[in-house]
């Protein structure tokens, strides 16, 4: 019998609804408080935030056993459940870094669960892919990430950039989108992982009943999901329905393609 489960790993690909349900889970107070913090771009500053020292190489081995210990606590936030946040661009720089902390040569689902112990994959995807782009777009663009729920900026810039459609970066965009999210239904794939799996169109019309799936699938109660505030907003607005409608167009109804 497989033993309780004592952590998550949330699977995404950008602007797929990670950042409300890490919210979410963390508020719920009972699973941790994940976040991405095999981020490349974000791991000095995650060792500078949690006093772990760092060296000239951040890639020592005791570099790396010391940011597992304080990541450790940090995505369990003094619960039972550790929670992380890994897109797919992350996975190789995860497994490197838990292989030299953990001094072996694991595969990476192996590496997490030695790490973090038995582990619940929860797959987190958006089906209209095109939209998907046109909001990554526009926060590379604009500066602006993420909306509190109460109006208020969350993530990025105060003052928004300018904004212009482009229809060369959102067709690479897609296509990468696309081809992450199928290295992910690959990755279970091989490694024979049931995940729990939440759509983005489901997920953010009734962000509760998402995160009471998350809660009920780690074994904890879900309705504790009730008690929990939705933290953030939606920014899709019509100048990004003009994009993904155009895109579409143009693309002669190629950009529908899952």
């Amino acid at each position: 019998m497989r033993s309780p489960v004592t952590s998550y790993v949330l699977c995404g690909t950008p602007r797929s609804g990670s950042t409300l349900l890490c919210g979410m889970l963390a508020a719920s107070g009972v699973a941790g408080r994940p976040n991405s913090y095999f981020r490349p771009e974000d791991v000095v500053d995650w060792a500078a935030a949690w006093g772990v020292p760092q060296p000239h190489d951040l890639n020592s081995a005791d570099f790396e056993c010391a940011y597992l210990e304080a990541m450790r606590r940090e995505g369990r936030a003094g619960t039972g459940v550790f929670g992380l946040r890994l897109m797919w661009d992350s996975v190789a720089e995860a497994g490197r870094r838990l292989n030299r902390a953990l001094g072996a040569d694991r595969d990476i689902g192996q590496a997490i669960e030695a790490a973090f112990g038995p582990t619940l994959y929860v797959h987190v995807s958006r089906k209209d892919k095109v939209a998907q782009a046109v909001s990554l777009v526009r926060a590379e663009q604009s500066g602006f990430w993420h909306l509190a729920a109460d109006g208020t900026v969350l993530e990025g810039e105060e003052t928004p950039r300018p904004v212009s459609y482009d229809r060369a970066r959102l067709g690479e965009v897609t296509e990468r989108l696309r081809t992450d999210d199928a290295a992910w239904v690959a990755f279970f794939q091989e490694r024979r992982i049931r995940p729990l799996r939440l759509v983005y169109e489901t997920a953010s019309a009734d962000p509760i009943a998402a995160l009471a799936k998350v809660l009920a699938a780690l074994g904890l109660d879900p309705e504790l999901a009730r008690h929990v505030a939705v933290p953030t907003a939606r920014m899709a607005d019509e100048v990004s329905r003009e994009w993904t409608q155009r895109f579409h167009k143009e693309s002669g109804g190629r950009g529908a393609r899952v």
